[in-house]
């Protein structure tokens, strides 16, 4: 009898798989154990093409104290011309500002992907007020995956059973915006968990940056055990996609247990981290051979466990700030006049507190 062959390096992801990792999908069975968030959808078109359009506009009323940064820009530029209308989304302000006044910080997302590349205008990505959050969305290049349907479910095959156009890569999806709890995080705490064939197989530490405390044994032990019986009892057979997937989890602070952060497709355009897929293939064909003596309770692999182990380690040497490449969007070179992003940053921080000082 020949030997089976070895599972492929991806699972096969259609469009029904990819869209069972949109926040809407999943939170509402993982409710329990990921902090609280509200969700708005479907967004409508307008608000669609506002994210797609050029330019970085907050709509109008929702300031709350904010000056618009396109507003000074057009001054300089074109001072003859007459005043660009602004968008308006009183609606979607109303929603942002009950979330604000529920959760006293909101931390935003869209469908699947935050503005975690944005964090140079609002560096702890905290909102307050419509307008932080229009910043943010205006102010990534991230989002852009979950507004264009072609970038949302690239190399999408088709699902099992009829296809229709909805199953489609390019078939319009419905936008939401995610309105999560804002909390502070402490980046040493998060980690990456790869799933597949419905096997733990890796856990990464997320932040490639050296933490000491994490290369303690005891601590590695911990950590190792806590996320284990977590994934066994929360998540294991749980997940609406099925059996491969990735999920982000932050720690609470005596490492006994957990909060999940996202679900994310287990495809390449998911980062690794600190594996590489060719060796969490090896680890699922190691876990592969030990599967059948697992139980529901206790399953039969040890899932390996990868931390930045000191600071002269590859990945911490190699680690440039979160998002370096992309972390100057080009309409901001445009409002910043010519001005480094620096300096950019310190003006519209300092118009900022000038325009809350002008409103009391």
């Amino acid at each position: 009898m020949s030997p089976s062959p070895p599972p492929p390096l991806f699972p096969a992801h259609s469009r029904r798989y990819i869209a069972a990792f949109q926040f809407s999908a999943w939170h509402a069975a993982f409710a329990r154990v990921s902090p609280r968030a509200v969700v708005t959808h479907p967004l409508d078109g307008a608000f669609r093409a506002y994210l797609e359009a050029d330019g970085v506009v907050v709509p109008e009323g929702a300031d709350d104290g904010v000056s618009d940064p396109s507003s000074d820009e057009d001054d300089a530029t074109e001072p003859d011309a007459p005043a660009r209308p602004r968008p308006a989304f009183p609606h979607l302000d109303a929603q942002i500002r009950a979330a604000v006044r529920e959760y006293d910080a909101v931390f935003p997302k869209l469908n699947w992907t935050a503005p975690q590349d944005a964090s140079w205008i609002l560096p702890t990505l905290r909102c307050t007020s419509p307008a932080d959050v229009y910043l943010l969305l205006k102010s990534s290049d991230f989002v852009s995956h979950d507004v264009d349907p072609q970038l949302a479910f690239a190399g999408c095959a088709p699902g099992p059973g009829p296809s229709t156009a909805s199953d489609r890569p390019e078939h319009p999806h419905d936008l939401e915006l995610v309105l999560k709890k804002w909390h502070p995080m402490d980046r040493g705490r998060e980690f990456r968990c790869f799933v597949r064939d419905e096997i733990l197989i890796g856990i990464s530490q997320r932040d490639v940056n050296y933490y000491p405390h994490l290369n303690e044994q005891d601590t590695r032990d911990k950590i190792l055990r806590s996320i284990v019986y977590f994934w066994v009892r929360h998540v294991r057979l749980k997940f609406v996609g099925g059996g491969d997937y990735v999920f982000d989890i932050h720690m609470t602070r005596d490492l006994s247990s957990a909060h999940i952060l996202d679900f994310n497709p287990y495809h390449p355009k998911t980062d690794a981290l600190l594996f590489t897929y060719d060796e969490l293939l090896q680890l699922l064909m190691s876990a592969s051979t030990s599967a059948a003596a697992s139980t529901p309770d206790e399953p039969s692999f040890t899932p390996v466990l990868r931390t930045i182990t000191s600071a002269s380690h590859p990945a911490a040497a190699r680690n440039a700030p979160s998002n370096q490449h992309n972390a100057v969007p080009f309409e901001a070179l445009q409002m910043s006049a010519g001005n480094d992003i620096g300096t950019f940053s310190a003006m519209w921080q300092e118009e900022l507190q000038k325009s809350m000082y002008e409103d009391e």
